[in-house]
């Protein structure tokens, strides 16, 4: 925000401008971090994250230093991408690249601990695995949430993989740290991911990253089909097409 005096932001502003310069930061802040840009008195700027903490709209981090979007801003921003004008556009987006594909589209997005379905389009084939809205799956053997983990900073990374259970789902889930860090390396390079039946036997995935007008991931685009169907090397003939719909949906919200 552009202010010469921090006391003329008036006070029912404060709480959405910490809100709002959080959001543009996109990385668990300190308190004093997100002073830099709004220049309110110390006690001012600690009071404040105390009372977006205790409403749920900010939680505290496991460093016990920083904070991330709490459980209500969570659900208010996903009430935002869940609009009804917006929604109908991205139903057609979905619907259009389904039908390109002839597979399952769905659209995530990174809350706490796991990725959640937004949106999706089922494949009009008999044969398709059931992941209904509102379902969460794991960061770590899935495209959505290894998409995820590669936007995050080798510290978060590492203090995530050092704080999860990583439980092998299958017998192709990425289990030692290591391995795992080089996969989300790869991930961050190439800018897409591939669930290699790590999550589900028999299921694959790609997946591309949706973003905001800061060109950080808002949420993911991905599409699953079995084995029985679909080969990793045939998913990636349909990256490009991925990424145009992922362009498309991310103008929905720009």
């Amino acid at each position: 925000m552009d202010c010469d005096d921090a006391g003329t932001i008036p006070t029912n502003l404060r709480l959405l401008l910490v809100l709002e310069e959080i959001a543009r930061v996109g990385v668990p802040v300190t308190p004093t971090e997100i002073n830099a840009a709004l220049g309110l008195p110390k006690p001012t700027i600690h009071r404040l994250f105390a009372t977006l903490e205790e409403e749920g709209f900010l939680q505290r981090d496991m460093d016990g230093r920083t904070y991330s979007p709490g459980p209500r801003l969570r659900s208010m921003a996903g009430g935002i991408l869940s609009s009804l004008r917006i929604r109908t556009a991205r139903q057609a987006i979905l619907k259009r690249l389904s039908g390109e594909i002839g597979e399952t589209c769905n659209i995530a997005l990174p809350d706490r601990d796991a990725m959640i379905y937004l949106e999706r389009v089922e494949t009009q084939w008999p044969l398709r695995i059931q992941l209904p809205i509102g379902t969460r799956v794991p960061f770590y053997c899935t495209a959505s949430g290894k998409m995820y983990l590669s936007t995050l900073a080798r510290s978060h990374l590492v203090r995530y993989l050092s704080a999860t259970d990583i439980v092998a789902r299958t017998a192709n889930t990425l289990t030692d740290p290591d391995a795992l860090l080089a996969e989300i390396q790869r991930v961050r390079e190439q800018g897409y991911s591939l669930d290699r039946e790590e999550f589900m036997e028999d299921m694959i995935a790609l997946a591309v990253p949706i973003l905001d007008v800061n060109d950080r991931l808002m949420a993911t685009l991905a599409f699953h089909a079995p084995t029985q169907r679909f080969s990793i090397e045939r998913a990636m003939e349909y990256l490009e097409p991925m990424r145009h719909a992922a362009a498309d949906l991310s103008k929905l919200v720009a």
